[in-house]
């Protein structure tokens, strides 16, 4: 475990240091062990000159995107093409942390995690749902919360935690009567965006969010503004018109309206709603497979597989899932937000 402290920018163990980072934010044991494992295994090989490119020992740092690539390579053979890059997303976040923190000068993963070209949905083969079916099944829910969830998730993309750790505050809508009734959109990233969410990394699991401990962490690589269309904005403030109040000094978009009445729903509570639901459409059964039932995370791969073949864009796609860190947005248009909103709104699919 790491012995420096997270002040010093240029730590003698700066695995150890990412690796103390993980712990403040709220990070498993299992989660730290498992990028102690996979930084110490490329540690390894940069200290092997027999084994990495420049022939030498070098320390992290010192890493080029050739020996960087050199390890990934080495992987190959041993490992499934998903554990490989998941092993690739491990060292870029490693590096991205890093460069942020001043210890190193740049990210040598950044590029080659692009070179790569791995898939963004990492999933399993999975049930093919066509927009027709899914139309259908969003059709048959009538609960106006449920009705909000299942879009949300299908509309966004985003993780049944992220939807979980939704605040009133995060939510920007461009309509005269929710916002007459609420605080809507108080995140300054939100100030001139009207319909957007704001999806932030700040929400980890056991800490103090806004007010509230948080049961769920963003799992982001950085902070992230999703589009809202009419037909999800409908959707929200149809469900806006009957929530109920919170005792949460947080203001949740999403709460009970039944036993836990005004509380957060929590990603239990969300699985259950598409769980009955898929069930009703014969989409669920118990003990079926990633395969076969539909869950809040078969959303997540929908809304990716569907976007991207109609767009064929696959940098917003990432960017709307949070899987793109700021060094690779970096690299686009200052106008970045703005293009993200064209193209979403000329290619997101209709569900009502």
């Amino acid at each position: 475990m790491a012995t420096s402290s997270p002040a010093n920018p240029n730590p003698d163990d700066p695995v150890g240091y990412f690796l103390q980072d993980l712990l403040y934010h709220g990070k498993s044991e299992r989660t730290r062990d498992a990028y102690e494992r996979v930084l110490r295994r490329f540690e390894g090989f940069l200290s092997d000159p027999d084994r990495n490119p420049s022939r030498r020992t070098i320390a992290p740092g010192e890493a080029t995107q050739r020996d960087c690539m050199a390890w990934i390579h080495t992987l190959r053979g041993d490992n499934a093409e998903s554990t490989i890059a998941t092993y690739a997303s491990y060292l870029h976040r490693f590096y991205a942390y890093m460069t942020q923190v001043g210890a190193f000068e740049s990210n040598p993963m950044a590029l080659v995690v692009e070179e790569m070209h791995e898939s963004i949905d990492k999933d399993p083969t999975r049930r093919e749902i066509s927009v027709e079916a899914m139309r259908e099944f969003v059709g048959e829910i009538g609960h106006p919360l449920e009705r909000a969830v299942v879009c949300t998730l299908l509309k966004t993309g985003m993780r049944v935690g992220e939807v979980s750790n939704l605040d009133l505050r995060d939510v920007n809508l461009a309509d005269e009567d929710v916002r007459s009734a609420y605080s809507l959109g108080a995140r300054p990233r939100l100030d001139g965006r009207p319909d957007s969410i704001f999806v932030g990394t700040d929400a980890v699991r056991g800490q103090v969010v806004n007010g509230e401990e948080r049961t769920a962490s963003n799992k982001r690589k950085r902070d992230t503004i999703v589009p809202v269309d009419d037909e999800l904005r409908r959707v929200l403030v149809r469900w806006l018109a009957i929530r109920p109040d919170s005792p949460s000094p947080a203001e949740p978009l999403f709460v009970s309206t039944s036993g836990d009445w005004g509380q957060r729903l929590t990603p239990k509570m969300i699985r259950n709603v598409v769980e009955r639901h898929a069930r009703d459409a014969g989409w669920h059964r118990t003990g079926g497979g990633a395969e076969e039932n539909v869950t809040p995370h078969y959303f997540r791969h929908f809304f990716t597989t569907h976007l991207r073949d109609r767009t064929g864009d696959r940098g917003i796609v990432k960017y709307l899932r949070g899987d793109v860190a700021s060094d690779i947005i970096d690299t686009y248009t200052h106008n970045w937000g703005d293009r993200v909103r064209e193209v979403y709104e000329a290619n997101i699919y209709s569900l009502l």
